[in-house]
């Protein structure tokens, strides 16, 4: 039998159900997150010129969304807050607000949503002046 590369064996990938035994991945609707985008005010809907059909939603449509999520099956939620540029120092003192945006849509999603996850970046970038990840 000659040798790799003038021979490559397939056997695993003949059949249909011999490629999904041993096929490596599979993405399904329990793999994802859907990240949402919170600011402040009420009832708007800010659209993300760079993610076209994308929202950055006010606290009390964020529920709705988060539910629309829950409904697909989708698993967990991201939060990124848009903190507004007045609450921005350059020691990031508005991350470790308790009632700070992010904070407040947390709150606000176990409140009005059960069983989904919510994961929070712990990043300072949107707290801080500069805009770095980190204290400059």
């Amino acid at each position: 039998m000659p040798s790799y590369p003038k021979t490559r064996l397939r056997r695993n990938r003949q059949f249909d159900w011999t490629r999904q035994l041993v096929c490596e991945n599979r993405l399904s609707v329990s793999d994802l997150i859907w990240p949402v985008f919170v600011i402040e005010g009420e009832n708007t809907r800010e659209p993300i010129a760079s993610m076209p059909g994308v929202f950055r939603l006010t606290l009390d449509l964020l529920p709705m969304a988060v539910g629309e999520a829950s409904d697909l099956g989708i698993p967990a939620v991201a939060v990124f807050p848009a903190t507004d540029s007045s609450k921005k120092t350059p020691d990031a003192a508005e991350a470790v607000n308790p009632d700070n945006l992010a904070c407040s849509a947390v709150r606000k999603i176990k409140e009005k949503v059960s069983g989904i996850g919510v994961i929070c970046d712990v990043a300072l970038d949107p707290y801080s002046s500069h805009g770095q990840d980190g204290l400059v």
